[in-house]
């Protein structure tokens, strides 16, 4: 019988393939290139885990060359969407789904504590947090994500004169 493959959850759910594909929104990078933006990853873990989101088609490799007598790939997004989606939700246990929440907070905090550490005053002008409560019914929200992919398509690819930024959404349903 084969194998049923692995959810976007399983796969992305990790604190270190999470950084990889951050890294990658909207560029391509070499694993060299991955390494020297991921210092704390060993490059055993790094190659483990870049070959387990290729794998599963998060990333792509889209060229290879010959470096010294090994194969450096170069990669980017992929087919699959690094998002789990409402299907893999409802199929995840509280448990996992908790887990899945404090892996997805833990990778917020480092990049917060990335931040913090670059003690950039430029960078200050490119941070800001809030909320905003929305009253939706699953059509209005369809409706509203699907702007949303419009109106940041034009902001999704590494350009010249541009500051790199991560947008982090959440959607808690209220419960009063």
């Amino acid at each position: 019988m084969p194998e049923k493959p692995l959810s976007v959850a399983d796969v992305v759910m990790h604190p270190v393939r999470l950084r990889i594909i951050q890294q990658l929104g909207g560029r391509e990078l070499t694993t060299a290139a991955l390494r020297e933006l991921l210092p704390d990853v060993t490059p055993a873990t790094l190659y483990r885990h870049v070959a387990a989101l290729v794998e599963a088609r998060i990333l792509t490799v889209v060229a290879e060359r010959k470096v010294r007598g090994a194969v450096e790939r170069t990669l980017a997004l992929g087919e699959r969407v690094a998002q789990v989606d409402h299907d893999e939700l409802r199929a995840m246990t509280d448990a996992q789904l908790r887990d899945s929440v404090l892996t997805f907070l833990g990778h917020f905090a480092e990049d917060f504590d990335r931040f913090v550490a670059a003690d950039d005053p430029e960078l200050r002008n490119l941070f800001g947090i809030g909320q905003t409560m929305l009253y939706v019914n699953p059509d209005d929200l369809a409706q509203i994500q699907a702007g949303l992919v419009e109106l940041l398509a034009p902001y999704r690819a590494e350009r010249e004169g541009r500051s790199r930024v991560t947008l982090t959404t959440a959607l808690i349903p209220s419960q009063d």
